[in-house]
């Protein structure tokens, strides 16, 4: 690996893990009242958001577009990604998506930044996506984390006051 390719992806995998560490912390402290309690007009909760990180984006991103896993772990529904039971804990949502990012981060040590999906989806060429290695899939999570950190921020913010300063 070149010494260019090697800093791309030490910079790609860094930024992804600070946004990882963002969502973690803004999620950190908040009662059980909090995490489920939907704040914004569109209905989602804290622990939803986490659930959504999780399958649509580490599990499906790595496990399933990246590595080729099956996707028999998606839930039935309509945003169903988003969804969590009263009685499912806090602790393993957050734990669900630690897990997540371990076997992600496990998925992308094995590949380079070429690497195409093992795995390719009929709707990305509808939507004028294209995914053809490692590298776009990576920048495509990071974005979308990224986005859903923000999302945290507001939410946070108007939950307890807690202000998320990113450096």
């Amino acid at each position: 690996m070149s010494t260019e390719a090697s800093a791309e992806r030490d910079l790609l995998l860094h930024r992804l893990g600070d946004q990882h560490r963002h969502v973690l912390d803004q999620v950190e402290g908040l009662s059980d009242g909090q995490l489920r309690q939907p704040v914004l007009p569109s209905g989602w909760s804290c622990l939803g958001l986490l659930r959504h990180l999780t399958l649509s984006d580490e599990r499906y991103w790595f496990g399933v577009v990246m590595a080729g896993e099956p996707l028999d772990f998606w839930p039935e529904g309509i945003n169903a990604d988003w969804l969590v039971h009263d009685d499912e804990p806090p602790a393993s949502i957050v734990s669900a998506y630690r897990a997540a990012i371990e076997h992600a981060d496990a998925i992308i040590a094995d590949l380079s930044l070429d690497a195409p999906p093992a795995r390719h989806e009929d709707w990305w060429a509808e939507s004028g996506q294209s995914f053809p290695d490692l590298r776009t899939v990576l920048v495509h999570v990071l974005v979308e984390t990224a986005t859903h950190a923000g999302h945290l921020d507001v939410v946070r913010e108007l939950l307890d006051g807690k202000q998320y300063l990113s450096i």
